[in-house]
């Protein structure tokens, strides 16, 4: 084999190596809807895909997923946004029987190290209200129509004068 061919295919499997990681699970109330946030480090620009489940009795839920099929009980309450490295799960009128360990599965598209699992056990009376401050990551497109539109509202009052 060609050495200059021998070090391009070392070179593009350490590329693929660890192409992302998971950093952070958190969850947190949003009203009567339950969010967790998967925060991941990703280190290629190859498609991600994901997973998010839940194991209550010791059986294993799909909530919402582009790995495999989501479970009918959970599709019309369940949605997923994903931002720069994080992922959004949002399960609508969270209740107590929504109760378990939910889990944040991520893989890369031709990552080889397999994927990245992270759980978090999720108790209703135990967790926090979401912070403001999250909110805005999610739905920024209104703050960004805000502060393009601030010029154009100072020069309607420079005009007026």
């Amino acid at each position: 084999m060609n050495p200059t061919v021998s070090i391009a295919v070392i070179l593009t499997v350490l590329q693929a190596a660890h192409c992302q990681m998971i950093k952070d699970l958190s969850a947190c109330l949003l009203g009567q809807s339950l969010r967790v946030d998967c925060r991941y480090e990703n280190k290629t620009s190859n498609p991600l895909t994901y997973e998010f489940s839940i194991t209550k009795d010791n059986r294993k839920h799909v909530i919402h997923s582009t790995i495999s099929v989501s479970e009918n009980v959970y599709r019309s309450r369940a949605n997923v946004t994903m931002h720069k490295n994080l992922v959004c799960l949002h399960l609508q009128s969270f209740t107590t029987s929504d109760e378990g360990v939910y889990m944040c599965e991520l893989k890369a598209t031709n990552d080889y190290t397999g994927n990245q699992i992270k759980n978090i056990t999720v108790i209703k009376d135990k967790l926090e209200k979401c912070a403001g401050f999250s909110l805005l990551i999610q739905n920024t497109s209104w703050l960004l129509l805000l502060l393009l539109s601030l010029p154009l509202l100072q020069a309607v009052d420079f005009v007026s004068l």
